[in-house]
């Protein structure tokens, strides 16, 4: 079965964490307090809740790439596309750690965005550059 190879662990994991990180904001009013206390507030207005849902509704779609196993390569990187800009926009100025030394920093952005890579390149970033500059 393709969607229990060798990646399945991880994206399982990373389906996980999408879907807690989006579904609870669509029912208890945090995507729209993320818009409006957040978003708008840092310049984004009045488009600050329609960004929101877009960045909760693109994790929803991602889960579901990521555990059908479609689409991977464009879910992974509108993934990290937002994750980057979660770290530049909310946790960078918080520092590294999440919690203990520090809170709310860029540390899980960070493994999130290397999980993601290495759900796109499974084989390793050695064999997708060899066969890019072959075809370039």
């Amino acid at each position: 079965m393709k969607t229990l190879n060798s990646t399945f662990l991880l994206r399982f994991a990373i389906v996980i964490i999408l879907l807690a990180h989006s579904i609870p904001g669509m029912f208890n009013n945090g995507i729209n307090d993320f818009g409006n206390l957040f978003l708008n507030q840092i310049g984004f207005a009045p488009l600050g809740v329609p960004i929101a849902w877009s960045i909760k509704l693109s994790h929803l779609v991602a889960a579901l790439c990521l555990i059908f196993e479609k689409f991977i390569k464009w879910a992974c990187i509108v993934t990290i596309l937002v994750l980057i800009a979660g770290i530049v926009l909310v946790h960078f100025k918080e520092g590294w750690f999440v919690v203990g030394a520090g809170r709310n920093g860029i540390e899980f952005n960070f493994i999130l965005i290397f999980a993601l890579l290495t759900i796109m390149f499974p084989n390793g970033l050695h064999k997708n550059i060899s066969n890019f500059k072959r075809h370039h």
